[in-house]
């Protein structure tokens, strides 16, 4: 018997002995269709290699749209309980001043922002000299300035959360910062019946951080419990 006999004597008795070790290696059952469309002549169409192919194909998408599923819902857990740590700390200062550096420095840390400001609406702004020494983390402006700077003084409808990119080297909020600011998060606060309205900003040095496409179920979330807790300090 030659070396070539042997060897396909072999290999017959371990398929034969386990025919599932070909259905379960795609590339060893992709040859072996080949073949067998190969042996037919180019003018045969194995309608069954056809079927094939096009399953293999449509299973690919489902395994890839199976991966993408799974890992925007790692991603959306992220993000809640990021949210969610963000909000206890901002439960926690006992006075204004306090409540205005953990916002703009510890939430801004756990919910990975890059800079954060508060912003509210005085009839005069920058008369109140106790207030200078928060300027890197409130700033005080003239009424109407928060809904003419979330629609940048275009006619349109006014939104709660607004993403998007932000003004290249806007330093009027974000001071210093303002340089590096590629994208950003307005949050819109309705801050109580009689009293004109706040907004929470954070920046993000990642152009991409914030885009008008993303979800804002969780910014929603964010900006109720803010609201809350601002209403509180105010009353």
């Amino acid at each position: 018997m030659s070396d070539l006999a042997e060897v396909s004597d072999e290999l017959r008795a371990k398929i034969l002995a386990r025919p599932d070790m070909i259905l379960e290696d795609p590339d060893v059952l992709r040859a072996l269709i080949e073949a067998s469309e190969r042996s037919h002549g180019a003018n045969i169409v194995d309608i069954r290699g056809v079927a094939m192919q096009r399953l293999e194909s449509r299973l690919g998408r489902l395994e890839d749209t199976h991966r993408s599923v799974i890992a925007a819902a790692y991603e959306n857990l992220a993000g809640t309980n990021q949210v969610h740590r963000a909000i206890l700390r901002m439960l926690e200062p006992s006075d204004f001043a306090d409540f205005l550096l953990v916002l703009c420095a510890d939430v801004s840390d756990i919910l990975r922002v890059d800079a954060a400001r508060l912003v509210l609406e005085a009839e005069n702004p920058g008369e109140d000299p106790s207030l200078r020494s928060l300027s890197h983390v409130l700033a005080i402006r003239e009424v109407g300035f928060i809904d003419e700077y979330l629609t940048w003084g275009r006619t349109t409808a006014l939104r709660k959360i607004v993403l998007r990119q932000a003004r290249a080297g806007d330093t009027a909020l974000y001071g210093e910062d303002g340089e590096w600011i590629r994208s950003e998060a307005c949050l819109k606060l309705e801050l109580g019946p009689g009293r004109t309205p706040g907004m929470f900003l954070m920046g993000s040095e990642d152009p991409h951080r914030f885009a008008p496409t993303q979800g804002t179920d969780l910014l929603m979330f964010f900006n109720g419990a803010l609201e809350r807790a601002i209403r509180r300090w105010l009353a």
